[in-house]
């Protein structure tokens, strides 16, 4: 059944405060991501610890997307954004005294389950926005992704210092921290809870029943079989990304760097201004449509580069395609749940793609390693493919 609609009280300001909240919150994420392999190195890990600390954050945030959310559905979410914002901030501070590669990955899990808040953020987005108007203001979410981890990374640079070994790369993790407890206040200030009357209302159920639930849905089942095809074909393509620059041309960290600026350029650019009026005019189900159609054919073309222009263009379009994807995905879970349960689907389906995250990469892994250099973006194609049809499929009821 379609949402029955809330009280808006002032939807766009508590939209654009929550959606600055996320940019300072993945401006942290960016700093500390690109050095946390090198953080680790500084205290002597092994390569497969630094792979596991890595993963550490995606997998803790499996575990607690859904249970954040569907707490968030119960007890308001402003509560839960003020408890994983403060965790956050808490799990940083703890990662500065790391002097182990098992206690880093420990820090990292429970920084991924008990910060994993994007439920609670698309709930809330849900709650002070007509059903109508959800696409274009949750793309301001993924905009805010994309320019905090295009920033991110250039300021961890600034602030690190490799010399000084693990110290080194304390300031930087702290300046994280420092954006943490920033986002806490700016939570604590400015956000308001949603009145949503019937969400207490609504009886709990276990995750696994709530599982089964989407599952047998028309609709949202079909969206979480979407949702596990695009992340476990996105995630692995980005993974081998630069594997396979550097065996087809040579590329070095620059080019790759490049290519992937543009795709947070290219991202940020269509979620800020073609997701939202695109929507409105076309319907969720047709923009997800095209938008996978650009996926499969920018992952299809990639092996037929001819050089670092070329590439850039192809990705440019694939980026295109995902950026007008996820928010859309989103929107549509929204519409076809009940307003009681917001949190708890949207949290579940974020689940799904983190499960997405890890199991991509892998596959590409080894597709990489045992098929070809070109093989993962074929793969990825023909993974996508069935999505076109599922996004058609999937309008809201």
């Amino acid at each position: 059944m379609p949402i029955a609609p809330a009280r808006f009280d002032r939807p766009v300001l508590a939209a654009a405060s929550l959606v600055a909240v996320v940019f300072l919150n993945l401006l942290g994420f960016g700093i500390i991501v690109p050095l946390l392999p090198f953080y680790a190195q500084s205290f002597h890990a092994a390569p497969w610890e630094i792979a596991l600390i890595f993963s550490a954050f995606a997998f803790g945030g499996f575990f607690g997307e859904p249970f954040w959310g569907k707490l968030s559905d119960r007890h308001g979410r402003k509560p839960l954004l003020l408890w994983t914002v403060g965790c956050n901030c808490l799990c940083y501070l703890a990662l500065t005294q790391a002097d182990s590669a098992h206690a880093a990955f420990v820090i990292r899990f429970l920084g991924g389950l008990t910060s994993g808040n994007n439920s609670v953020v698309q709930g809330y987005i849900a709650d002070v926005t007509p059903p109508e108007l959800r696409a274009r203001r949750i793309s301001w979410i993924g905009a805010a992704n994309a320019v905090g981890l295009i920033v991110g990374p250039s300021v961890g640079g600034l602030l690190a210092s490799p010399e000084l070994g693990p110290l080194g790369y304390r300031l930087p993790i702290l300046a994280c921290a420092g954006l943490s407890a920033t986002c806490f206040l700016s939570v604590l200030i400015l956000i308001r809870e949603p009145d949503v009357s019937d969400r207490k209302l609504h009886p709990a159920a276990s995750r696994w029943a709530a599982t089964g639930e989407v599952l047998r849905h028309p609709v949202l089942s079909r969206l979480a079989l979407l949702t596990f095809l695009i992340g476990s074909a996105f995630s692995g393509v980005e993974s081998i990304f630069g594997l396979w620059g550097h065996a087809r041309f040579g590329w070095g960290p620059r080019e790759i760097g490049l290519c992937f600026g543009v795709v947070g350029l290219v991202a940020g650019f269509t979620n800020f201004v073609l997701t939202g009026p695109l929507v409105e005019r076309f319907g969720e189900h047709r923009v997800l449509a095209a938008g996978m159609t650009m996926a499969v054919a920018g992952n299809l073309m990639q092996p037929f580069s001819t050089g670092l222009a070329t590439s850039i263009a192809i990705l440019a379009l694939t980026a295109l395609g995902q950026s007008v994807s996820w928010p859309t995905v989103v929107a549509l879970i929204s519409r076809n749940t009940s307003a009681a349960r917001q949190g708890e689907v949207l949290g579940l389906n974020n689940a799904t793609g983190g499960l997405a995250r890890m199991i991509g990469p892998l596959i590409m892994g080894l597709t990489f390693a045992h098929l070809g250099v070109n093989a993962p973006f074929i793969l990825a194609g023909f993974i996508v493919l069935p999505a076109i049809i599922l996004a058609v499929r999937a309008r809201a009821r």
